[in-house]
């Protein structure tokens, strides 16, 4: 099957032909009918498997012109950089066509946004948080919306976007097509297919956990984070090989500490992305890195998820996963549009357990390498690596028998107060002889009386 085959039309043809791109890939081909037809859809594919023009060629090929100012499709990414590949990935196929696209995230000035939306467009690509900030502005006005996207849903609903999107549900129209991407079907993802979505056609083109066929996956058991660094360093010595890599680690933190030990060995080589780390500096990192002024990308799950960067040769991870999934999507940053890759995977003792569910996702076992000899096995260790000592002469600590206990002594009379409802004022007015309100001039004639 070509392109040829999928019956688009003549500025679709030319700007897939600039592209160098024939052949559809299985979901491409899968969902483009379902697509095209206006029925709602959910696509599972693994990542790198072409999901971003798997909605967009259908889309585009039924998108009349128009010079209405309000958005007509809407796609929703979690992250700001997936906003810019996909508005990146859109102008491409729209080189030869007359439509408006726009991206807008957080981080960035509103007040510039909101004069873009202005403007006019056709097709807005957006982060949730964002999109609802401009909707409430009243600036963006979505009641044209005819498509909505929502691409890798499930790492949206992983951040806590969930009640982002209800919000943004109730301000769409209600007569819509409704297309969903995602890498994995969780059970967050069914749940909000069932609350949103009308009848939904599932097309599902491989299991999350079937591995891609033309990577090469092998791993080494290490002690300690420094000896991986060692390591780490040794095979990045090898520059001809290990020509793009992308390095993942699990959280910030470690991607700070990792960035500053490579930095000894490679300095000009490396780049890093992560959530704290400035807008500019995310998307110039990952912008040197996919034109090779950057050799090596450090980078945590959430930054990397979904960015398409090509000819990446190697896949390192620093850590184990504690979730499968997140090691399908990390390789899957490699091997890419059926290109060869290779993932590495290094494991602490304390990882093998992760690791075991991993290959037992895969229905397959990893292949375990011996450490090289020159990589010097580190005994120094991180924080979180240490054994945590009890110290059972301290001074400072006390035991649990000169812990303090509770209260022994009897409250104080005047703090044993007892709740008596309404007639808590008439006693207080029998004690004390006056009345609790001074104004009630009845009651104090009669008072003078008695």
């Amino acid at each position: 099957m070509t392109f040829r085959d999928l019956n688009l039309n003549t500025p679709l043809y030319n700007a897939l032909d600039d592209l160098g791109f024939t052949t559809p890939t299985p979901i491409q081909a899968e969902a483009f009918n379902i697509v095209s037809s206006g029925r709602d859809i959910v696509g599972i594919a693994q990542t790198g498997t072409g999901k971003t023009f798997a909605y967009m060629l259908p889309i585009l090929k039924n998108l009349k012109f128009s010079k209405q100012e309000n958005p007509r499709v809407l796609i929703l990414v979690p992250t700001r950089e997936l906003v810019v590949q996909v508005v990146e990935e859109i102008e491409k196929l729209t080189k030869y066509i007359n439509t408006r696209v726009l991206g807008v995230y957080g981080g960035t000035n509103i007040n510039t946004q909101k004069m873009a939306v202005a403007e006019g467009l056709d097709i807005l690509v957006a982060t949730p948080g964002r999109l609802y900030d401009l909707a409430l502005s009243r600036v963006l006005q979505l009641k044209s919306i005819q498509k909505l996207v929502i691409d890798e849903v499930d790492v949206m609903l992983d951040l806590g976007f969930r009640h982002q999107l209800i919000n943004i549900f109730d301000i769409l129209p209600e007569k819509r097509q409704n297309i969903m991407f995602s890498a994995t079907m969780t059970e967050d993802v069914d749940d909000l297919l069932n609350d949103f979505f009308t009848i939904p056609e599932r097309v599902s083109i491989a299991v999350s956990g079937t591995p891609l066929e033309n990577i090469e996956q092998t791993r080494y058991n290490v002690p300690n984070f420094f000896t991986k660094v060692n390591l780490l360093v040794h095979i990045l010595n090898d520059a001809e090989t290990f020509n793009k890599v992308i390095v993942f680690v699990s959280n910030k933190k470690i991607a700070d500490k990792l960035f500053e030990e490579l930095d000894l060995h490679f300095k000009e080589e490396l780049c890093v992305i992560h959530s704290n780390k400035t807008q500019n500096y995310r998307l110039r990192s990952i912008e040197q890195f996919r034109n090779g002024e950057n050799r090596i990308l450090v980078a945590t799950d959430v930054m990397a998820r979904g960015l398409d960067i090509e000819n990446v040769s190697h896949v390192i991870n620093l850590d184990t996963p504690d979730y499968p999934e997140n090691y399908m999507h990390r390789i899957g940053r490699t091997g890419r549009a059926e290109r060869k890759g290779e993932a590495i995977l290094l494991s602490t003792e304390k990882e093998q357990e992760a690791r075991e569910n991993i290959e037992r996702l895969m229905n397959m076992e990893i292949p375990v390498l011996e450490l090289p000899e020159m990589v010097e096995i580190s005994d120094q260790l991180l924080e979180e690596e240490r054994t945590k000592v009890k110290e059972r002469n301290n001074p400072t600590k006390r035991s649990e028998e000169d812990m303090p206990g509770p209260a022994f002594h009897e409250k104080k009379a005047k703090n044993q107060k007892e709740n008596l409802g309404g007639s808590y004022k008439f006693k207080i007015a029998k004690k004390y002889k006056k009345p609790k309100t001074r104004g009630d001039k009845n009651y104090n004639k009669r008072n003078k009386r008695k």
